[in-house]
């Protein structure tokens, strides 16, 4: 996979998704509480601190799955409020104790910060790669139109 700015874009297609889970309480309490889906906190909290990522201590990611010093720093302001939490409810609190503590709104509001940083210089670099030539499905030729000729006098 090519990408610009990440070694591991792969381990980013994890991270981005688990940082958007965080920042949605709505999708929290309808996939981790429903016993049915393999989504929950525990899994959220391996994606970001363990697998692809440290959460913790994010730096050392800076290049391999975060793409700038800002990801890395609003990553371990998402560590730093999720591990408030987890001292106050300890860890092996149920999924809904972690959400109903005073300190969640502060995990939810530092993911929906990483999560608009993540997004947008997702969508950057894309764009980027668009730029560069780089079409999907690969083979797919950019084919010039009166309409690309429009958008250029624009």
């Amino acid at each position: 996979m090519i990408d610009h700015g990440i070694a591991l874009p792969y381990y980013r297609l994890h991270v981005v998704p688990a940082v958007v889970a965080l920042a949605s309480p709505t999708w929290q309490r309808e996939v981790w509480l429903d016993p049915d889906q393999f989504e929950d906190l525990d899994h959220t909290v391996h994606v970001l601190f363990d697998d692809f990522c440290d959460a913790s201590d994010p730096l050392p990611w800076l290049g391999q799955c975060l793409r700038s010093e800002e990801e890395v720093e609003l990553m371990a302001r998402l560590g730093a409020a999720y591990s408030a939490v987890q001292r106050s409810v300890g860890a092996a609190a149920r999924d809904e104790v972690y959400m109903d503590s005073p300190g969640w709104p502060a995990v939810v509001s530092a993911a929906a910060r990483l999560a608009q940083v993540l997004v947008s210089n997702d969508h950057s670099a894309l764009s980027k790669l668009h730029d560069a030539g780089y079409r999907w499905p690969p083979g797919t030729e950019s084919v010039s139109s009166e309409a690309d000729d429009q958008h250029l006098d624009s």
